[in-house]
């Protein structure tokens, strides 16, 4: 009987797995179906759909989706294309159809918007870009170029009519590697102004609130020169009148609100160097801060006039505080003369 080492039987053991590996290595790879590929040319290749494709790689065998967009291609129709260039044996893996998307740089509609609106704005002094509304005359989508495009869009003319506010451009794109194409676009350019107008209708006397104020843009010549255009300048003011949505807000519109009502109980306040007095007054009329207004001195049965200072509270002015001091001193000179 032959007996071998356990070195021995570990050596041809070795031997064998690396004949096996070897033979692993000479033998070709089974092509194999993507289920999903990016291609950055009009055509597809057959490197792009199967792995292993080997020598017939670089084989277009489809037509490419259009810049940015995708497409899909069945299965079936892979296998069928790459049979006519002898690759046989196609391992589907299961895939009943391949995702081709077209690599492409996107230049947003809003970019193109906003290099007709800069150029209006310096060629045509239509005011600031951002208060330039564009309409195109066609829906603007975004545009696609090759990955491989540089530089960014920029209007080589345009002409504009303000008896209709039409424009005309020609736009310069770039399309690809050292190449550039144009676009022209048609539509209308107006110069806006943002404008206050109210989210519900609002009655007289009430005030307005963040939630009501609404901002809208509209064309600068239908908008006067009172209209408010800042949310800070409506917001916690009184409407004059009935206010409705859709209408531009104007200043004169708008009050502040009453601090004090008609024939409110409020608080009037004598003020002289060293001295302040308080007596309970009402109100002959109401009005907002600032505001001056007669109050009946509920004390002295005296009409007087003070201004509104707070809500309740009015300050009397200047003359009659001192009387109203003096009148205190008189009478706390009078007691005291009258002590033991």
């Amino acid at each position: 009987m032959i007996r071998m080492s356990f070195a021995a039987v570990a050596t041809l053991l070795s031997i064998g797995a690396t004949a096996a590996q070897t033979l692993d290595t000479l033998e070709p790879r089974r092509p194999v179906l993507k289920s999903e590929a990016t291609v950055t040319g009009p055509v597809v290749r057959v490197g792009d759909l199967v792995e292993n494709a080997g020598i017939i790689a670089k084989v277009p065998i489809f037509r490419a989706p259009d810049l940015g967009f995708t497409g899909t291609v069945p299965a079936e129709a892979v296998v069928a294309a790459v049979r006519t260039h002898a690759l046989i044996g196609l391992d589907t893996g299961g895939v009943t159809e391949v995702t081709v998307t077209r690599a492409a740089r996107a230049i947003p509609a809003k970019e193109i918007e906003d290099i007709v609106a800069r150029a209006l704005s310096v060629q045509y002094n239509l005011g600031k870009p951002s208060d330039i509304t564009i309409v195109f005359e066609r829906d603007m989508q975004a545009m696609y170029v090759d990955p491989s495009a540089i530089g960014s869009p920029h209007v080589a003319r345009i002409n504009y009519e303000t008896r209709n506010a039409r424009f005309d451009a020609t736009l310069d794109i770039p399309t690809g590697a050292g190449s550039r194409g144009t676009l022209r676009i048609t539509g209308r350019a107006q110069a806006t102004v943002e404008i206050v107008t109210v989210a519900r209708a609002l009655e007289r006397g009430a005030i307005l609130k963040e939630s009501d104020v609404v901002l809208e843009r509209r064309p600068r010549a239908e908008v006067g020169r009172d209209a408010i255009t800042e949310r800070n300048q409506a917001v916690g003011l009184a409407a004059r009148n009935v206010l409705q949505p859709g209408r531009a807000v104007r200043s004169a519109e708008l009050m502040k609100p009453d601090m004090v009502q008609r024939n409110e109980t409020v608080t009037l306040i004598y003020e002289v160097p060293g001295i302040v007095l308080t007596v309970r007054g009402k109100a002959a009329e109401g009005g907002a801060e600032g505001d001056v207004i007669s109050v009946l001195n509920e004390q002295s049965k005296r009409t007087v006039q003070g201004t509104i200072v707070g809500p309740g509270q009015v300050v009397i002015s200047t003359a009659a505080s001192r009387l109203a001091a003096a009148n205190f001193a008189a009478a706390s000179s009078a007691d005291n003369s009258t002590k033991p």
